[in-house]
């Protein structure tokens, strides 16, 4: 058999545009494994976010803002697609989770990070026209934070919610096969072409799929799949793991769940601690963001640790009676630039969804509309992505004179909420030697393009890194 579409991917993009497409009469196949182990859909808090998400940083490019417009009008369609959802998989509990989102500004971190990202989230509110309340901290009866880290300003959006991520992926899987769409229960090794036309996918044991076209969605692994089609795979911004730890707890009793999402403001080099009410007793935590040389599989004890010390200290300190009844660990796709790889890309036929970071989750049903319009010559969505095209030169986010003092700024944060113990003389010193470290860095990368912020610390310390970015940089120079 022939399908139309072939979607590699069994997150949550890769499962919504394979039901979205199908829904719309095409034979489509989704391949991959649904135990989705490491997945960062899986471990997901599935935050429905746009302005709790924003920092300085995102706001600073055209790219960035664009990427706001997208979680702006994926978030308007939630209620719809979890409607269809349940109607389609006949699975009727209700995906969300949590109502509106509280924003909490605490004193574990740094002012010139966390309280300049928590008035850039207030003050893109009040520039979007979005409804928002202004909260005394001190009146959220659930969070009962240590003093030394407790809450300083506050406040409630009442249209971000949550939803259930394990349900979601299975609503999808259930939603695909009602459409006559063909699930395969095994990854993808390539994907197949010939003359610069896709054919198909090579399945791991061999097996081989045919299909008119290939959409890619498999997140920080979407890159290797192309690995044979060298001449395509150059040209695009490479692909790094954002290793995320995320734990399901289990309340005990007596100890009520929070009715909404509560979180900080996110870093360069996080997620901004956050819980999310699961049902039943069940309380999300997370998450942390790491960038890793290669996906990883198992959590590591410090970041287990670190997490559950948030938690406990800046959250609830009654958490520390909490039965953990899971670890999940995930691999959010950061690309070179930061912005995500959406679009055809060099064979005919071959598109490819992923590098979305902390989005994908969030954006799925927009990606998923944007993709089969694409596809199918309609246009629901009224966007138009071809700046984040794949085949494409680094995009510019931060400016390159702010990437330093931006990169020691967020180490600085990231050291705070870790409450080291540096004394005051010791500051600049380390402030002078990271920023010579980095901007040696950067200009030994190439005299004009200039990886975001995460990428600067951590290919520091990797030389993996360093050479994917100025392998890519050499063919666009």
């Amino acid at each position: 058999m022939e399908f139309d579409v072939i979607v590699v991917g069994a997150g949550a993009i890769g499962g919504s545009i394979a039901y979205e497409l199908s829904s719309r009469g095409l034979n489509v196949c989704r391949v991959g494994e649904t135990g989705r182990t490491d997945s960062a859909s899986m471990a997901a808090g599935a935050m429905n976010g746009c302005f709790g998400e924003v920092t300085s940083g995102l706001l600073a490019s055209d790219h960035g803002r664009l990427k706001l417009t997208m979680d702006l009008q994926a978030r308007d369609l939630w209620p719809t697609w979890a409607e269809r959802l349940a109607d389609e998989s006949g699975i009727y509990t209700s995906l969300f989770t949590a109502i509106g989102t509280h924003v909490v500004l605490n004193s574990a971190g740094m002012d010139e990070v966390d309280t300049v990202n928590y008035e850039t989230i207030e003050r893109s509110l009040q520039e979007y026209g979005e409804p928002f309340e202004t909260v005394d901290p001190r009146t959220l009866e659930w969070l009962a934070p240590d003093h030394l880290v407790r809450p300083l300003r506050g406040l409630f959006i009442p249209n971000e919610h949550s939803v259930n991520s394990h349900l979601l992926l299975e609503k999808l899987d259930a939603a695909l096969l009602a459409n006559n769409g063909t699930l395969i229960n095994k990854n993808a090794s390539r994907v197949l072409a010939e003359g610069g036309v896709v054919t198909g996918v090579e399945l791991l044991g061999g097996e081989v799929l045919l299909g008119k076209k290939v959409v890619v969605a498999a997140g920080v692994r979407s890159l290797d799949l192309l690995s044979e089609l060298d001449t395509v795979v150059n040209k695009i911004p490479p692909l790094f793991s954002g290793y995320g730890v995320s734990i399901l707890v289990k309340l005990p009793d007596g100890m009520e769940l929070p009715k909404s999402v509560i979180r900080t403001p996110n870093r360069a080099f996080a997620c901004g601690l956050h819980c999310v009410p699961r049902g039943d007793g069940v309380l999300y935590l997370g998450a942390t963001n790491i960038l890793s040389e290669r996906p990883k599989r198992h959590a590591l004890i410090s970041d287990v640790q670190f997490l559950l010390d948030c938690a406990v200290d800046q959250l609830n300190l009654d958490l520390h009676s909490a039965e953990i009844i899971s670890i999940q660990v995930g691999n959010r796709p950061i690309s070179a630039d930061g912005f995500p790889l959406i679009g055809e890309c060099g064979v005919q036929g071959l598109w490819l969804v992923t590098g979305t970071y902390r989005d994908g989750l969030h954006q799925s049903p927009l990606l998923a509309a944007y993709i089969a319009d694409c596809m199918t010559d309609f246009n629901s969505t009224g966007l138009d992505l071809s700046t984040f095209s794949p085949m494409r030169a680094p995009l510019t986010g931060l400016a390159r004179e702010m990437t330093v003092s931006e990169t020691v700024k967020q180490m600085f944060a990231t050291g705070y909420e870790y409450r080291w113990d540096v004394k005051p003389y010791w500051l600049p010193i380390l402030d002078k030697g990271l920023s010579s470290n980095y901007q040696q860095l950067i200009d030994e990368l190439h005299p004009s393009f200039t990886p975001p912020p995460e990428l600067v610390a951590f290919s520091y310390l990797y030389e993996s890194m360093r050479v994917k970015l100025t392998q890519y940089y050499k063919e666009w120079s």
